[in-house]
């Protein structure tokens, strides 16, 4: 190699400034690749940023609309089922193309997000609220796939997990902005505004991002075929991945809604229990967030390296299987341990989810991806809206919170167990993990 090419390698290597060095170096990828992965990532930052503001300002949410503590499960349970209706959506991925969805996603999240601004109601709240949520799961089950079908094998985890990083991102920003809310004008309904953001930066969405080359060699393959309707189109996907696929498909739900299901309330009231329980002041949790999170979401990374390296399985199970022991020192533990405990929930939390996700996308054939993509969306939202029912059915009297959260962290264990039962997809291609159904 002549010293020229020695230098424009380690130029390729070198990380642009979106990625911060603590997450790690860039493997030797495609440039076209590392742009990709920042715009798509500039989509699910903001996703992650409306998901803070609902963890971050409930108390003072709560405030406004006179909500009762023992109301609070019920309105989060229905504002996630909002999600429920991204199983509608995704699949028309496998039919239009990944570009289109996702880019219909974060135009839907960043009005959505905006407009709860303007609520004057617990009604509007909750119904802008579960739209948002409509297209932030979209959102997230497309970029997923567009990552999976464009990264080559031996990085396909590193790209997933830092994707997850990137995006989570969002979150510090609005833990940062959270830290004025009392300085604001419009307390939390000002963090709100920001999420018109994305709608101003359309333009550089539709020039930057292009349909993946599997979709389009999926697209050419179609041709000729008779036309169905988009809702006939829809329902064979389904059957399809159900007939073709059943046992892959039945273990990641298991595996993605039992996640969901005990992780869901341990994230959900983490301000509102440091701030009651502990009387922390806004700053005390952002500086926490901004902090703690930050080393955190290196679990995505972790996951996404580990997995490429030594498999996706064990490592899922085994930060799965940690979790809920980190929730019971974050709640239970003393004072002093609380950072030191949300650090490592987010750790174990993010590098489960990124192993949860790469299956969703690896196990299944192009046609398919999408569908599956919405799929666990589908099981996830369900499990969300199942864990903050129950947390809402055991919470009677000050304390329920932190005793019921506690209990249902350890359902992600079990989840974890049911990763077992999917096939390995580390370091092997998309083509050979999975099959194209015959026309």
């Amino acid at each position: 190699m002549s010293l020229a090419d020695f230098w424009r390698s380690r130029r390729l290597r070198r990380n642009p400034w979106w990625i911060p060095r603590f997450l790690g170096g860039v493997p030797d990828i495609e440039a076209r690749l590392v742009d990709l992965l920042g715009l798509v990532a500039l989509g699910l930052f903001f996703e992650q940023y409306d998901l803070a503001m609902l963890t971050s300002a409930l108390k003072f949410i709560a405030e406004d609309f006179a909500l009762a503590e023992s109301e609070l499960g019920g309105y989060l349970s229905l504002i996630r089922l909002g999600a429920l209706p991204a199983f509608l959506l995704v699949p028309f991925a496998d039919r239009f193309g990944r570009r289109r969805i996702f880019l219909a996603s974060v135009i839907g999240l960043s009005l959505a997000t905006f407009l709860t601004a303007f609520t004057q109601t617990v009604a509007q709240f909750v119904a802008l609220q579960m739209l948002a949520r409509t297209f932030m799961a979209s959102c997230t089950a497309v970029a997923i796939v567009i990552i999976t079908e464009e990264f080559p094998a031996e990085h396909r985890g590193w790209g997933i997990g830092m994707l997850s990083a990137l995006a989570a991102c969002g979150a510090g920003l609005g833990a940062l902005l959270f830290s004025a809310i009392n300085l604001l004008p419009y307390g939390w309904r000002a963090l709100h505004v920001v999420g018109v953001v994305p709608v101003l930066l359309l333009p550089r969405f539709r020039r930057g991002l292009r349909e993946t080359s599997r979709f389009e060699r999926h697209r050419e393959r179609r041709i000729g075929r008779p036309a169905a309707s988009p809702l006939a189109d829809w329902l064979q996907l389904l059957a399809s991945l159900a007939r073709t696929h059943p046992l892959r498909a039945g273990a990641l739900a298991m595996a993605g809604g039992l996640g969901a299901l005990g992780s869901i309330s341990v994230f959900q009231f983490t301000a509102y229990f440091t701030l009651q329980v502990h009387a922390w002041s806004p700053a005390q949790y952002s500086a926490m967030v901004i902090f703690g999170g930050g080393i955190g979401i290196i679990g995505n990374i972790a996951a996404g390296r580990l997995g490429d390296r030594i498999g996706r399985r064990y490592v899922g199970l085994v930060f799965l299987g940690l979790f809920p022991f980190c929730a019971a020192l974050f709640y239970h533990g003393p004072g002093w341990s609380v950072p030191i405990a949300f650090v490592l929930l987010v750790f174990c939390a993010t590098a489960g989810e990124v192993v949860v996700r790469a299956f969703s996308t690896e196990l299944f054939p192009t046609s398919h991806r999408g569908t599956s993509s919405g799929w666990l969306a589908l099981v996830q939202t369900l499990g969300v809206a199942a864990g903050l029912g129950l947390l809402g059915l055991g919470t009677h009297h000050p304390g329920d919170i932190a005793r019921m959260t506690s209990l249902l962290a350890f359902v992600t264990l079990i989840g974890g167990f049911f990763l077992l039962l999917l096939p390995e997809t580390s370091r092997r291609e998309l083509e050979v993990i999975s099959y194209e159904e015959p026309a």
